[in-house]
């Protein structure tokens, strides 16, 4: 069980976000970011998963003045280059058919800020994914499923995405967008334990 909290918000609309915070019996607010998603060339896929996630946190914590804000964010490289959500159904055509058969790695980044000293935490998970080969058709199917739009690398892992999977190395919680034993961890650096 867990101990009484301080305000949490999660600056993520995020569904997948919002039901892995959930599954933590963490109470919390969610409060979408604007911040500017703007990929970097500069920055490895690490820094700018970790920048993402800081810009998305301290974006809201612009209007927040208690709690502690949690922002994330994910990227698929491949071959050391980002694949971030698809732009319409041709894009996520593109990037399935360089990703079937190949291994890649997703990156998520995780930045908390405690609004009652300005603390700030950020760190990322890496996790090495293999997705299976894959056939024009059966690409097209899936993207006619909508379900690639708004996901990084155009997949969902936890949707009908799994079946093009076939194995992991890392956490699976990071390919779906929040690595939870990482962010247990960080959440303890800033006085939160959930065990």
């Amino acid at each position: 069980m867990t101990e009484p909290l301080r305000k949490i918000i999660l600056a993520s609309s995020s569904p997948r976000r919002k039901e892995l915070l959930g599954n933590l019996g963490l109470q919390f607010e969610v409060e979408a970011s604007d911040a500017d998603e703007t990929i970097s060339d500069f920055l490895s896929p690490s820094e700018n998963v970790m920048e993402l996630a800081l810009r998305k946190a301290k974006a809201v914590s612009q209007w927040k003045r208690e709690g502690i804000i949690i922002g994330a964010d994910t990227i698929v490289v491949l071959e050391n280059e980002i694949l971030g959500k698809p732009r319409d159904q041709e894009d996520a055509f593109s990037m399935l058919t360089r990703l079937q058969g190949r291994i890649h790695v997703v990156y998520s980044g995780v930045a908390l800020i405690d609004m009652d000293n300005q603390k700030e935490v950020k760190g990322f998970q890496s996790t090495k994914v293999h997705m299976v080969p894959l056939g024009s058709e059966e690409i097209k199917r899936y993207v006619a499923t909508g379900e690639p739009m708004d996901k990084a690398g155009s997949y969902a892992i936890q949707g009908m995405g799994a079946t093009l999977i076939d194995w992991i190395e890392g956490c699976y919680f990071n390919v779906v967008g929040l690595p939870l034993a990482f962010l247990r961890e960080e959440l303890k650096k800033l006085g939160i334990r959930i065990l």
